[in-house]
């Protein structure tokens, strides 16, 4: 039987288990994620921050 990658019960269906999570973790996750994302800082933005100081922005 395979274990959630997130909180470690047992997976019952297929699709938890291919998916490596339950499907209210998948959810949690994917929030977390999105939340993640809007705080990254991507690389284009580093490199355009020597001009943005540059410019005065």
């Amino acid at each position: 039987m395979k274990l959630c990658e997130r909180c470690n019960r047992p997976l019952k269906s297929e699709k938890s288990m291919a998916d490596g999570m339950g499907r209210i973790c998948k959810k949690k996750q994917a929030i977390e994620d999105a939340e993640f994302e809007k705080i990254q800082i991507k690389m284009e933005e580093v490199i355009d921050m020597p001009e943005m100081i540059a410019h005065g922005a």
